[in-house]
């Protein structure tokens, strides 16, 4: 059946802390849609039981949800049972890639470059050593949830003392945390679409680290795609990304970031299985450096839904 006569759910909103970038996501996907003729609407798991979408008529969906709930395998599981395409990574690469944990620890078992770093759960807080810690790691540290996006819960620790308080509010958000060596060097983040890696794009946040602020808020944080690497860098990094990318089983698109070290070398952080949209969104920005119009890249993603 040709895409334009299906009846298409574009998922937005949901009920996790990316709520409101998902709803700013999910409009501009789905103005995209309408905009060349696609019988696109909008679905808010929110208000909607996603269970019902075949019962009512939907053949396909964009899923554009963020975050827990939308992004984390649960949705793709629900989708597969009642038998719906949808866009972006399946169950098991979903599942895994909304934990950093583990999704660095495969990474290190296939021989990629990760943040040295410290696991901390809700169970062994008591027993964080803060001096071993800063010991093992250094100063300045970040600490984070281990499955929230959209940098919810960062914290940039840079003494001994306020160590445990950074874990602490993490801990609000996660019950798993992690406490990683600083990385001084570039920030980087890299789409993959259909398998292809596109033009990376270098974030330079206002203040220290790119936060939730920084990322969805601020008109100050600058992006640079072309990112300014050599060609040679770029072909390196190109090879690293698309081997993350196939180490935890993504398929349709996804956006990888990576950090430089205080060397310039490479370290993989983390991977979005359903990046960002909406204005503010790097993916759109190194597919348009690519060539890809905004409606180009969402029916691209469309037509990869499986």
């Amino acid at each position: 059946m040709n895409l334009k006569q299906e009846k298409i759910a574009v998922l937005l909103g949901g009920t996790s802390a990316e709520r409101e970038v998902s709803l700013d996501s999910g409009k501009a996907v789905l103005e995209a849609l309408v905009s060349q003729g696609y019988n696109a609407h909008a679905i808010d798991p929110k208000e909607y039981d996603v269970i019902n979408l075949k019962k009512d008529g939907f053949d396909r969906v964009f899923n554009i949800l963020h975050g827990r709930g939308g992004e984390d395998g649960t949705m793709q599981g629900l989708l597969e049972q009642i038998g719906l395409p949808y866009t972006g990574c399946g169950v098991m690469a979903s599942a895994l890639t909304m934990d950093k944990m583990r999704t660095k620890m495969l990474w290190k078992a296939f021989g990629l470059p990760v943040a040295e770093m410290e696991v901390v759960t809700r169970d062994n807080f008591a027993q964080l050593d803060p001096q071993l810690v800063v010991k093992k790691l250094g100063l300045p540290l970040m600490v984070k949830p281990s499955l929230e996006g959209s940098s919810v819960g960062l914290t940039k620790v840079k003494s001994v003392e306020n160590l445990k308080s950074a874990v602490e509010f993490a801990l609000k958000f996660d019950n798993t945390i992690l406490i990683e060596e600083w990385l001084a060097g570039d920030e980087l983040t890299v789409p993959v679409l259909d398998g292809r890696v596109l033009p990376a794009v270098r974030i330079v946040p206002e203040g220290e680290f790119y936060d939730y602020e920084a990322k969805y808020i601020s008109d100050n944080t600058k992006y640079f795609c072309p990112a300014g690497l050599t060609a040679e860098r770029e072909q390196a990094l190109a090879t690293l990304v698309k081997q993350a990318y196939d180490a935890v089983g993504c398929r349709g698109w996804s956006r990888i970031d990576v950090m430089c070290d205080a060397k310039g070398d490479f370290r993989l952080v983390e991977v979005n299985t359903n990046p960002g949209m909406t204005s503010h969104s790097l993916f759109p920005k190194s597919a348009a450096t690519a060539g890809i119009s905004f409606e180009q890249l969402v029916v691209n993603i469309l037509e990869l839904s499986a």
